[in-house]
């Protein structure tokens, strides 16, 4: 299962067990397919590569279904639902996107956020750079050294605000809504195996209950 280090969706909590709503879900998926499950983090720039090379089995981690995805991997149908939003310091003026034409933008690259930078009028004039998680983004709002990151709303909302260590951050924008889903190598049958699997366990609220857990709303 390749992932990247992504709170809520797979991380390692402060007692340091590896844990997240993905991984929990994947571990329940697993134990009903009768299979171990293997995390390998993997860079997600080249997530599909890693899969076509047979290094990973699946992309779980908080990945949104886009068109290319779809078109380069077999797909499940969406689990989880998400948005990317613009995160700046609480005290940062902002308005619209407009405002951050000519400023420092970033984005993890290859993600659902870098894209919906390159397809806003606005932000495509930001200066964009790129950055190889999400994590980094916050860090660099938070130094001062980017004016903005476009996240995922899930991230955001487990990660910054009152009570966590990027208390002086804040989501200012909502852009396009978006939904998580899960991807095998072109051809394999193995994403139906899962939906079947994700069937039982919204059946049985299993996956209601990881979703309350981790702050999150499951796709229709």
């Amino acid at each position: 299962i390749g992932y990247t280090v992504y709170e809520p969706m797979n991380y390692t909590d402060a007692d340091g067990n590896f844990t997240g709503f993905d991984t929990e879900l994947a571990t329940a998926v697993c134990t009903k397919l009768g299979v171990e499950p293997d995390f390998v983090e993997i860079n997600w720039d080249t997530k599909i590569v890693e899969l076509d090379a047979k290094s990973i089995d699946c992309i779980w981690n908080g990945m949104t279904l886009t068109d290319d995805i779809m078109a380069n991997a077999a797909c499940t149908k969406a689990y989880a639902k998400n948005a990317q939003v613009v995160v700046m310091k609480a005290d940062a003026d902002y308005s619209s996107t407009a405002d951050l034409v000519g400023k420092t933008v970033v984005a993890e690259a290859g993600s659902a956020g870098e894209s919906a930078i390159s397809e806003d009028e606005s932000l495509s004039q930001a200066d964009y750079v790129s950055k190889s998680v999400q994590t980094d983004c916050l860090m660099e709002v938070a130094a001062g050294t980017a004016d903005a990151a476009v996240l995922d709303l899930t991230l955001a909302t487990a990660m910054i605000g009152e009570g966590t260590d990027y208390a002086n951050l804040a989501i200012k924008d909502e852009l396009n809504a978006e939904e998580y889903g899960v991807a095998f190598r072109k051809g394999s049958d193995a994403a139906d195996a899962v939906n079947a699997a994700f069937d039982e366990l919204k059946a049985d609220d299993t996956m209601q209950a990881l979703a309350d857990k981790y702050s999150l709303t499951l796709a229709d």
